[in-house]
């Protein structure tokens, strides 16, 4: 197993994106488009239509917060993605593909290029997160372990 060298820098911590235009009120946007985008998709609109029923402004605000806390830095999201998205047992790994593939196109249309590549990226990593989290195994015996 490799050890941790105790002389290696650790990794830079992620730095707000500082933008003008880009606040709360343009995060909010972004996020309300992108969620009614989501609710159009033929794929991804039954699954949160089920996960969400009746009012969405308040998940569209608990949204607004984890964007605003991923982008701006602002420790305003106080939740927990994983266990939210765990027990969600109709996603599939494949329709991270088209979040994604959704959230870019939001991102683009709405930001500057720099903008929505810092969206983007930060998109991607959370995305790869989560499907570790939901779908991400060891085999019953741990990895490497020889059958009996």
């Amino acid at each position: 197993m490799p050890t941790r060298n105790p002389q290696a820098t650790p990794p830079a911590a992620e730095q707000p994106v500082e933008h003008a235009g880009l606040d709360r009120a343009f995060v909010g946007r972004l996020v309300r488009t992108f969620y009614g985008r989501i609710r159009r998709d033929e794929r991804l609109g039954p699954i949160f239509a089920a996960a969400i029923t009746g009012d969405w402004e308040p998940h569209l605000e608990k949204m607004t917060d984890f964007w605003c806390s991923v982008m701006l830095k602002d420790g305003s999201y106080q939740g927990r993605p994983v266990p939210a998205h765990v027990k969600l047992t109709t996603v599939v790994e494949s329709d991270f593909a088209i979040w994604l593939r959704l959230f870019g196109e939001t991102a683009y249309d709405l930001c500057p290029p720099d903008v929505a590549a810092a969206f983007i990226e930060r998109a991607e990593r959370i995305a790869t997160s989560l499907k570790l989290a939901m779908f991400f195994r060891l085999p019953p015996h741990g990895i490497g372990s020889v059958p009996a």
